[in-house]
């Protein structure tokens, strides 16, 4: 009978540090991101990408075809947050700093890395103060109210409770630090028990213009009508396909 094998381990600091140097490396790279409003090229792995991140394996599913591939745009992601989210995938570490790290966490939440998402958590909590809350609520409390329906972020009791103080410090209700996050929101993604919920949800505690939620209602009700195709009835690039979207005839966007 063969004898039992034994997994024995290298030193893991030589190999996350040649991870890191393929970070952003065009050398053997097979798919190239154009991120941010500055339209800033990255360089990344397919197959890296893909086993690390399901967010990433439905992006870059589909097997690219002969010649160079075109590049796959991500408007949304400032380059910073998308450079650390990189990192984090080759390497299961990152450096957070303090005036991204909001950014992070919100490409976190958006690709699904709960593991990076408790990190910049935990990070958060460590350089707390007055500003970093404000702009926390910005991220913080528009997720946290879409809490009931997509489970997607809690800020700590800490944050929250400092928030509410340096809110009432600056005179800035919610509704208007949170509204640059609102307004990108596309509520038409959700089912119609989940726009139900978060309809009467925002009816006690006030969040989203009331118009904002009557145009996702819009969109559910024309489904493949002309005037449902607009942007906040379409689903963004890696958006997970839900029974519900077949209705909406929804494209990318």
């Amino acid at each position: 009978m063969e004898p039992l094998g034994l997994v024995v381990h290298g030193k893991a600091e030589p190999f996350s540090a040649a991870l890191r140097s393929l970070v952003n490396n065009p050398r053997y790279s097979d798919v190239c991101f154009v991120v941010g409003q500055e339209r800033q090229e990255v360089f990344a792995h397919r197959c890296l990408l893909a086993c690390r991140c399901n967010f990433f394996q439905r992006l870059l599913g589909t097997e690219p075809g002969p010649g160079v591939p075109s590049p796959v745009v991500l408007s949304t992601v400032p380059t910073e947050a998308f450079l650390a989210v990189l990192e984090f995938l080759y390497t299961n570490s990152v450096k957070l700093h303090r005036h991204s790290v909001l950014e992070v966490l919100t490409a976190a939440v958006e690709y699904g890395l709960e593991e990076l998402r408790e990190l910049c958590l935990q990070f958060v909590v460590k350089v707390l103060d007055v500003e970093l809350v404000c702009e926390a609520l910005q991220v913080g409390a528009v997720l946290k109210g879409l809490d009931v329906i997509a489970g997607l972020l809690s800020i700590s009791d800490k944050c929250l409770t400092q928030g509410w103080r340096s809110q009432a410090v600056l005179e800035r209700p919610v509704a208007e630090v949170a509204a640059p996050v609102v307004k990108e929101l596309r509520l038409a993604l959700l089912a119609p028990a989940e726009l139900s919920a978060l309809e009467e949800q925002n009816r006690q505690e006030p969040l989203i213009p009331a118009e904002q939620i009557v145009e996702a209602w819009k969109c559910h009700a024309l489904r493949r009508g002309d005037e449902a195709r607009g942007a906040p009835c379409r689903r963004r690039r890696g958006t997970l396909p839900r029974e519900h979207h077949r209705f909406l005839d929804l494209s990318f966007k």
